[in-house]
C-alpha cells in the first residue's frame, strides 16, 4: 500500500467508503516514523497507545455514518500545543518534564473532528529560530537533503509532511515559522490572519505576533485543516468573533481577472538568482490562467526585520519570565535561596538563542531604552501595516519568494544570529502587519525546494486557498517527494 502519497481528502474517503480502517491507516504512519525519523528526528514525541485509542474511537464514529471530513485521519502536533496528559516540552529543556493538564483549544478542535494525534513535533526552542537547530532534542533534518535544515520554528512539522510520516500537521508562525519551512521541505503552508486561530494553550512567545495553521501536502487539504481550527475561543482574548466560512468552498473558482501584486522589495539584492527566476515562472503560470500582475511596492518592508527583533524580544521576554523554576517546568538542583533558584532554573533551562532574545528584549523595555527601542518599532510596524492596506486597494494579491535561498546546510550559520535572521525577510511583515500568508511548492534549484508566497488580505484565506489550489491544479510541484521517503 502506498497510503503515505494520498493526501487528506484523498484518505478521508478512503475512510469513508470503508476501503481502510483508522485503526489501519494511523498504525500504517506509526510504522512509517519508526522506520524513517530515525534519520530525520522530527518528532519529539511519539503518541502510539493514544493514537490507536483515538482510531478506535473514530472508526466507531464512522461505522455509525456520523464522520466528517477529518474523522480518523492522522496528523501531528508541533509541541508548542498543549496536549492532555502527553508531554509538551516546547522544544526546550525547560519543559522536558511538563505534562499539561489540559488540551489546546487547537488540540481540542481537532480531537472534536475526530482526527487522531500520531504525536508531538520537534521545534525551535520556544519558537525562536529559523532553522530548528535550536532544539533541546537536536536539530531535524530536511528530507531532501539530511544535510540541510528543514527551516524554523515548525521544522518537525514540515519535516514529517515531507517526509510523509504524516498527512498533515500543525504549525505556528510568529515571523515567517510556518511558510519558510514549507518552503525549505517543498509542502503547503498557510498563516492565517491573526485572530483567526485560537491561541489559548499555545505557549507564548511573541503575543501580538503568534498564529497556528497547517502544513499539508495541498492547498485543498490546508483548507480542510483551517475548517477545522478556526473561530472565536472566548478563552484567547485575542481571538476575532467573526463567522468561519467553509475554507474548501471556493476552490473551484477561476483565476480570470485575479489582479496580483509583485513587490519590487521582493525582488532585489539578497534574492537568490535561480529562486527568483522560479518565482517568475510560477507567476507567469498565473498569467497564463488569466490573472493580471500590477508592480507595487511596499517602502517599509525593508524595515520589518529590524522592527521585528525589536517587538517580538521584548515579547518573549514578558511570556518567558513565567518559567522560573517555581511552579512547573525545569527546576535547578539545591537552590540557596530564591534569587539562586531564579538564576540557576533559567540558565540551566534555556538555551543560547532564547537567553539572546530574553536578554534584548528586557533591553528593550528598560525605562531608558524603552521610548527608543520598542516604542519606535511599533511605529515602524503600523508604517509597515499601512504599505500593504495600500497597495490592497489596487491588487488582490501579493506574491514574491518565501525565503531568499533553497535549504542551507545545518550549521552554516548557527554562529551568524544576523544571517540566520535574514532567512525571514520576506514572511516578517505579514506578521507585523496580521495579514494571510502561505508559501506553495513552485520548484527546485540545486535539486532543493523553493516556495512561492501568496498574501492576502485580512481574513482573505478562502481567496489565497482558492489562488494556491488552482496552481496546483495546473502545475505538480506539490506532488514531488524525497526520494528515500517514497
Amino acid at each position: 500500500m502506498s497510503l503515505h502519497t494520498k493526501n487528506l481528502a484523498e484518505l478521508s474517503d478512503k475512510l469513508k467508503n470503508k476501503n481502510i480502517s483508522s485503526v489501519e491507516l494511523t498504525q500504517y504512519f506509526l510504522d512509517r516514523i519508526e522506520k524513517f525519523d530515525g534519520d530525520l528526528n522530527s518528532f519529539v514525541t511519539v503518541a502510539k497507545d493514544h493514537a490507536l485509542t483515538q482510531a478506535r474511537k473514530a472508526d466507531e464514529v464512522i461505522a455509525s455514518g456520523k464522520a466528517g471530513p477529518l474523522t480518523g485521519i492522522p496528523i501531528a502536533q508541533k509541541d508548542i500545543f498543549c496536549t492532555q496528559g502527553i508531554k509538551t516540552s516546547c522544544g526546550s529543556k525547560m519543559l522536558d518534564n511538563f505534562i499539561s493538564p489540559y488540551d489546546a483549544t487547537v488540540v481540542e478542535k481537532f480531537n472534536d473532528a475526530g482526527a487522531v494525534m500520531l504525536g508531538k513535533l520537534n521545534m525551535d526552542e520556544f519558537a525562536m529560530g529559523s532553522s530548528n537547530e535550536t532544539s533541546f532534542y537536536g536539530p531535524v533534518s530536511n528530507p531532501w537533503n539530511t544535510k540541510c535544515v528543514p527551516g524554523g520554528s515548525s521544522g518537525g512539522s514540515a519535516a514529517s509532511v515531507a517526509a510523509r510520516l504524516t498527512p498533515a500537521s500543525t504549525g505556528t508562525d510568529t515571523g515567517g515559522s510556518i511558510r519558510q519551512p514549507a518552503s525549505l521541505c517543498g509542502i503547503t503552508g498557510l498563516k492565517p490572519t491573526y485572530g483567526r486561530v485560537s491561541r489559548y494553550g499555545m505557549i507564548a512567545f511573541a503575543s501580538s505576533l503568534d498564529q497556528a495553521g497547517p502544513i499539508a501536502q495541498t492547498a485543498q487539504d490546508a483548507g480542510l485543516m483551517l475548517n477545522a481550527m478556526a473561530g472565536f475561543d472566548p478563552k484567547d482574548s485575542t481571538s476575532v468573533d467573526k463567522e468561519v466560512p467553509d475554507y474548501t468552498a471556493d476552490l473551484g473558482e477561476n483565476l480570470k481577472g485575479l489582479k496580483i501584486g509583485l513587490p519590487k522589495e521582493y525582488f532585489g539584492e539578497g534574492l537568490d538568482s535561480v529562486v527568483g527566476d522560479i518565482i517568475n515562472s510560477a507567476v507567469e503560470q498565473y498569467k497564463q490562467l488569466g490573472a493580471e500582475v500590477i508592480d507595487i511596492e511596499l517602502p517599509n518592508s525593508g524595515l520589518s526585520v529590524p522592527a521585528y527583533y525589536v517587538v517580538a524580544p521584548a515579547e518573549c521576554s514578558s511570556n518567558l519570565s513565567r518559567f522560573d523554576g517555581v511552579r512547573f517546568g525545569y527546576r535547578c538542583e539545591n537552590p540557596k535561596d530564591l534569587e539562586d533558584l531564579y538564576k540557576r532554573s533559567r540558565g540551566e533551562g534555556f538555551g543560547p538563542e532564547v537567553k539572546r532574545r530574553i536578554m534584548i528584549g528586557a533591553y528593550a523595555l528598560s525605562a531608558g531604552y524603552y521610548d527608543a527601542y520598542y516604542l519606535k518599532a511599533q511605529k515602524v510596524r503600523h508604517l509597515i501595516s499601512d504599505d500593504f492596506k495600500q497597495a490592497f486597494k489596487k491588487v488582490d494579491v501579493i506574491m514574491g519568494p518565501t525565503s531568499p535561498n533553497v535549504a542551507f546546510n545545518i550549521g552554516e550559520r548557527s554562529d551568524d544570529p544576523i544571517a540566520m535572521y535574514l532567512s525571514d525577510i520576506y514572511t516578517i511583515a505579514t506578521n507585523l502587519a496580521g495579514l494571510p500568508g502561505m508559501s506553495v511548492p513552485a520548484g527546485f534549484a540545486n535539486d532543493m525546494p523553493v516556495g512561492l508566497q501568496i498574501i492576502g488580505n485580512y481574513f482573505a484565506e478562502s481567496r489565497l486557498l482558492n489562488v494556491a489550489h488552482q496552481y496546483q491544479l495546473n502545475t505538480d510541484w506539490h506532488k514531488q517527494m524525497p526520494e528515500n521517503y517514497r
